[in-house]
């Protein structure tokens, strides 16, 4: 039997001590979901809390926190692109029925990368390389396209199509005029969320790593088009990132380059200054759960592997072991396509005004009917047309025309014919813009995962998880040297007090002391206190380091201060106590 490579090692340990598990695995379990255990739900919830204190509280001034529901009416998906766009290849075995992901099937066959292919393209590769049924050999259909949206009813209506939402995003877009006005104007503004999601995948077959249902973090910073500058930007430009171009992508070099976040946005790489950074935000987050910078990369993505709504996109990347280089987490510059569409099919103003320190002359475009043909086509409802066009805001049917490709009066959908769209000069106090977006967006089960290998070390044939002490699931570990008295009980004590003081801990009094500490290594508990009987002299416990076994001793009344500040890592080890000679 050959040895279980350290994905296998990972899942067994998830297992067994309570981080994830496959759902519903009692009735065989379902492919694309997984349960978090008490230990992987904590450690979830910790590294939204650390994504929160990157992104939101460092921010806090003009980056707010929002929560929207995960079930969207059709027309929210049907204006984002969503109902159009949101989709996968298929393709289906003609012998045996199974049905299959067709560019995945294929790179796994020519081992070569075919993102972004129509499915005639990837019909045409299966035929010329004959790629058969993996299970049973037989022929393929035709490649065609999947929707990934989980499409369900609101209400006892069939008609009221409603969808589990494919990205937070659209929640945040939905939003962001009662945001904008709560916040008194505020502009720039970024409104972040994290939340559950839903893609009904094609066939998931990664674990955790692929999921129908997960949860995702992410902001979406809405800017002034014109004023793109960043003012933190001096915070990271000397920061160096790993980027694989889309220049070098398209000569073929997948080679990652290593460059400034200041060469980077001289150099063209990143086209504004806010996606870089975030970027370079997101690189500091992921290294902080224990993800070393020579394991992250950022790809742009090329025109035709973007989604629908982007201008330029950046995968997040990071190397684990039996999967490769997997996406975390997307930075993707939106430009106004988002609010545009909502405001084209809603009818609702979602503009921003600003005013001018003094009046000054800018291009605006204005749109107005034509009426030539107007008449022409419709000569009895002409009259009521003009009518219905002089009431509707000209911002709003510009953008329902861009949207829609058609403007909806007086009950007849008129398409770009009927209408001039010219950019005049005016001299004004002030004018109405769409904001432009940026988007860093991160899938946290993957995080968890990703965090978890990083974190999985072995030394002298023992298990330990090095977690990054703020957000290992539980903090300390208390335990009696031998369970008898008085030793039981002043233990209990100080597993009670440091509970009051809100960390998370254990006590254990079974099983000798070094199985015990061998027990919290395996679950990343970074810090063991134990009572033995110089405790009953002094006051004093030996503290245990989880990475090195180190050993310190210290009063109990100054572990009860220092432990905490030591887990913020405001504290290193050496200062929690006098060293114990080994």
């Amino acid at each position: 039997m050959s040895e279980k490579d350290l994905y296998e090692k990972i899942v067994e340990l998830a297992v067994r001590r309570g981080f994830f598990w496959q759902s519903y695995e009692i009735y065989g379990g379902v492919a694309g979901f997984v349960d978090l255990g008490p230990l992987g739900s904590i450690l979830k919830k910790n590294i939204e809390n650390k994504w929160r204190q990157w992104f939101i509280l460092k921010h806090q001034d003009f980056i707010v926190e929002i929560e929207s529901p995960a079930i969207m009416p059709k027309a929210v998906l049907e204006a984002s692109g969503h109902l159009e766009h949101f989709t996968d290849p298929i393709v289906e075995c003609l012998r045996c029925g199974r049905k299959f992901r067709a560019d995945h099937l294929i790179e796994d066959a020519i081992g070569k990368s075919v993102e972004g292919l129509t499915p005639h393209q990837l019909t045409e590769i299966i035929k010329e390389n004959n790629i058969k049924c993996p299970s049973c050999s037989g022929q393929l259909s035709e490649v065609r396209t999947f929707s990934l949206l989980f499409r369900t009813t609101i209400g006892p209506y069939s008609e009221n199509v409603g969808f589990i939402r494919p990205e937070a995003a659209q929640g945040m877009f939905v939003a962001f005029k009662r945001v904008y006005d709560s916040m008194r104007g505020r502009m720039p503004l970024g409104i972040g969320q994290i939340g559950k999601v839903g893609r009904n995948e094609i066939s998931p077959r990664q674990g955790v790593i692929r999921l129908r249902e997960f949860t995702i973090m992410e902001v979406e910073f809405f800017f002034d088009p014109e004023k793109p500058k960043c003012p933190f930007i001096s915070e990271v430009e000397n920061d160096e990132i790993r980027l694989i171009t889309a220049e070098n992508k398209l000569k073929g070099i997948k080679e990652p380059i290593t460059v400034t976040i200041k060469g980077a946005l001289e150099k063209g790489y990143i086209v504004n200054e806010w996606l870089a950074y975030f970027m370079a935000l997101a690189q500091k987050f992921v290294r902080e759960l224990g993800i070393p910078f020579n394991k992250q990369v950022f790809e742009d993505k090329l025109p035709h592997e973007r989604a629908h709504y982007s201008s330029q996109t950046f995968d997040q990347l990071v190397k684990v072991s039996r999967w490769g280089w997997i996406e975390v987490a997307g930075h993707s510059y939106r430009g106004d396509y988002d609010l545009s569409r909502h405001m084209g099919f809603s009818g609702k103003d979602l503009t921003v005004y600003k005013q001018f320190s003094e009046s000054q002359e800018v291009l605006v475009e204005e749109i107005s009917l034509n009426h030539e043909v107007l008449e022409r086509s419709y000569p009895e409802e002409y009259r009521k047309i003009v009518n219905a066009f002089s009431k509707r805001d000209k911002n709003i049917m510009l953008a329902e025309l861009k949207a829609k490709g058609y403007i909806e009066l007086a009950g007849k959908r008129l398409g770009p014919e009927f209408f001039k769209i010219a950019k005049v000069k005016k001299v004004v106090k002030g004018k109405r813009f769409i904001p432009h977006v940026v988007e860093p967006s991160f899938g946290a089960e993957r995080l968890l995962y990703a965090t978890l290998e990083y974190a999985y070390t072995v030394k002298n044939g023992r298990v330990i998880l090095r977690l990054p002490r703020d957000i290992a699931p539980i903090s300390l570990a208390v335990f009696p040297l031998v369970s008898k008295e008085p030793l039981v009980s002043i233990a209990k004590e100080i597993y009670e007090n440091f509970k009051k003081e809100g960390l998370r801990v254990i006590y254990d009094e079974s099983g000798n002391i070094g199985r015990r500490y061998a027990r919290a290594d395996e679950i990343g508990v970074p810090l063991a206190i134990t009572v033995d009987y110089q405790t009953v002299k002094d006051n004093t416990v030996t503290i245990r380091n989880r990475d090195t076994w180190e050993q310190v001793r210290a009063p109990i009344k100054e572990a009860y201060v220092k432990i905490p500040e030591y887990l913020r890592y405001r504290l290193e080890f050496k200062d929690l106590g006098v060293p114990l000679k080994k």
